[in-house]
């Protein structure tokens, strides 16, 4: 764990998966055909509090809807990659297109799409209640569950580990 935390200190990216992570995986389909997910306000403010420190976050997700975007649409700076099969490819574009060395992202992952894309980053982390293929490979995981927090914990380890966390803009939105 020592390890893990020294790690948090040389993080500058989050990339997250979204079902299963922002989400608890949960998905209700309208009669329309909108596939709609609920999100954690918590998990979000820590989203954007990073964002306006200074770090990047990108979801990169096999999901899609247009409620998935919908809900950060305010948020700046995050990239949204969505309806992705191939996300080590998606990844290797977008590190390339920021010139992001890979041992500063920390990735948050929760199923067995996540596995590959997560053995390339600096630190890998997931929800309480990921498979165990991926707890298998996590330098960390949650002792929350995904859509429930585990996207704020994680946030403020870091950003805790930085010295960042609570300051005097921790309470302007």
């Amino acid at each position: 764990m020592k390890n893990y935390r020294e790690k948090l200190k040389e993080i500058t990216t989050f990339i997250l998966d979204f079902d299963g992570v922002l989400s608890d995986g949960k998905v209700w389909v309208c009669l329309d055909g909108e596939q709609v997910r609920a999100t954690n306000v918590k998990d979000g403010y820590a989203i954007h509090y990073a964002l306006k420190k200074g770090y990047r976050i990108a979801v990169i997700s096999g999901g899609q809807g247009e409620s998935m975007q919908l809900r950060y649409k305010n948020f700046p700076c995050m990239e949204f990659f969505c309806g992705i099969s191939d996300k080590v490819e998606t990844f290797n574009q977008y590190i390339s297109k920021h010139k992001i060395n890979p041992k500063q992202i920390l990735y948050i992952g929760d199923d067995l799409p996540d596995y590959p894309v997560m053995l390339l980053c600096g630190i890998k982390a997931c929800p309480a209640d990921a498979c165990q293929e991926i707890k298998s490979i996590a330098d960390y995981i949650s002792f929350q569950k995904g859509g429930e927090g585990c996207v704020r914990d994680i946030i403020e380890q870091t950003l805790k580990a930085q010295k960042r966390w609570f300051e005097e803009d921790a309470a302007i939105w």
